[in-house]
């Protein structure tokens, strides 16, 4: 049996991120963990770590004041180890040490990376490390200095903030050291914009980043890309414009703005609703056609085989060309003239009926245990599951148990539904035979 799993990528992965939450659990225990005297209970630190491991960012305790230095920098560790994959992690050590794979271990990376073929697998790996230090280094210089020069910080702490929120943004954690999130920035494109990017370029996903480096020698991106950049492009542009709409007169959110601030922050929460977790404006403040807007925004999500999370871009843009394929009575399911797999279509299918079943009895659970309205509680189930990590602000007032249902929400986000399911699977059977063929009235 314990072979069995070493071998099973969909089975050790899960067990990976829970060793890694156990870990940040004990941690965050620890006195030394917490700013005031004493430790915190163990659900506040399981909650913490689970988030922080799942890259959500919801929190039952202020990060910025309830946590020590030494409980801020688990919390880091633990969302960026999350947010690259613990897999890929640990093929990234052993290809710095060894200069080299092992088979097992390319099988296991490929499977966390979703690349397409073991070849890439070293590839992907090796500019997951670039990427990654890259944009961190530069967000981190850029907030640093904006916090200094702008708002007064000692470098020290200025430091501290600007890489905190670099790593947070670029692995769409959402985690703040400001008690406000980033309201008090809400108006500062130099602090927004940044982090904007970051999170944009970790939500895209690893092999599009590595298609993009890849030499094409004059071929066409693959559709897994084309479905990625304008997907992505279209949900942008089409959130930032229902937010903006809806929110144009709120007195509460974008209503004493300027024109250029009102863009920008519109611009910016179409961004993080799509599982970055920070917040520039009050969410609980919200219109309920906002609210509806960031259901959908965050259930979506980014881009397979990155930092964000949701159902993924190419879930649901394979799902409306399958959709179309269907009304206009076509046989095959075609994108950018090429011919969409059965296989393909039917996981796409299962992705997201697992995931709304998941976010149903995790609202359904919600609404048993919590006297809240069913607009926020549906808004915390769909963020907690899509590892985004924005709340209308009851993430704090759960009972015990309305804290474990957030907790398996994230968890079973994070690891993926197919995973879990594939991870619970005694055994797979290949039957080698079919039953007859009928066809039942749908509709």
């Amino acid at each position: 049996m314990l072979r069995s799993a070493v071998h099973r990528p969909a089975r050790i992965i899960p067990l990976a991120f829970l060793a890694a939450t156990l870990l940040g659990t004990v941690l965050l225990s620890l006195p030394a963990a917490t700013a005031g005297p004493g430790h915190a209970p163990p659900l506040t630190a399981l909650f913490t770590a689970v988030s922080a491991v799942c890259v959500t960012g919801l929190i039952v305790q202020d990060t910025a004041t309830y946590w020590s230095f030494f409980g801020q920098c688990v919390i880091l560790a633990l969302f960026q180890v999350g947010g690259l994959g613990i897999m890929s992690g640990a093929t990234l050590l052993g290809l710095l040490v060894k200069r080299r794979l092992q088979l097992s271990r390319r099988l296991i990376a490929q499977h966390e990376t979703h690349s397409l073929g073991l070849g890439d697998v070293t590839g992907i790996l090796r500019l997951i490390l670039m990427v990654t230090m890259g944009v961190e280094i530069v967000v981190t210089g850029i907030l640093a200095i904006q916090l200094h020069v702008t708002y007064g910080e000692p470098w020290t702490r200025a430091l501290w903030n600007g890489l905190f929120h670099a790593v947070s943004a670029f692995n769409n954690a959402g985690f703040s050291t400001y008690s406000d999130s980033l309201i008090g920035f809400a108006t500062d494109p130099v602090v927004l914009v940044p982090i904007m990017l970051a999170l944009i370029i970790g939500g895209l996903g690893f092999p599009v980043l590595y298609e993009f480096r890849r030499d094409q020698r004059g071929k066409p991106w693959t559709i897994h890309t084309r479905i990625t950049l304008w997907g992505s492009a279209v949900l942008l542009v089409g959130g930032t414009v229902a937010i903006l709409g809806y929110e144009w007169s709120n007195p509460h959110t974008l209503g004493g703005m300027t024109l250029g601030d009102k863009l920008l922050s519109g611009l910016f929460h179409s961004a993080v609703a799509r599982t970055a977790g920070f917040n520039s404006l009050g969410v609980g403040q919200f219109e309920t056609q906002t609210l509806a807007v960031h259901y959908f925004l965050m259930l979506v999500g980014g881009g397979s085989a990155g930092t964000a999370g949701g159902i993924k871009v190419t879930t649901f843009f394979l799902l409306f060309f399958f959709i179309w394929a269907e009304i206009r009575g076509n046989a095959d399911t075609v994108a950018f003239r090429r011919r969409i797999s059965y296989e393909t279509q039917r996981q796409a299918l299962t992705v997201l009926f697992l995931g709304s079943l998941t976010v149903a009895i995790g609202t359904m659970l919600l609404l048993s245990v919590t006297h809240f309205e069913l607009e926020d509680v549906l808004f915390e189930a769909i963020s907690a599951f899509a590892t985004v990590g924005l709340s209308t602000g009851i993430t704090g007032d759960l009972p015990p148990a309305g804290q474990l249902v957030i907790i398996a929400l994230m968890f079973i986000g994070r690891v993926g539904t197919i995973t879990l399911a594939t991870a619970l699977a005694l055994r797979s059977v290949t039957k080698h035979y079919r039953y007859p063929e009928e066809r039942p009235i749908v509709g």
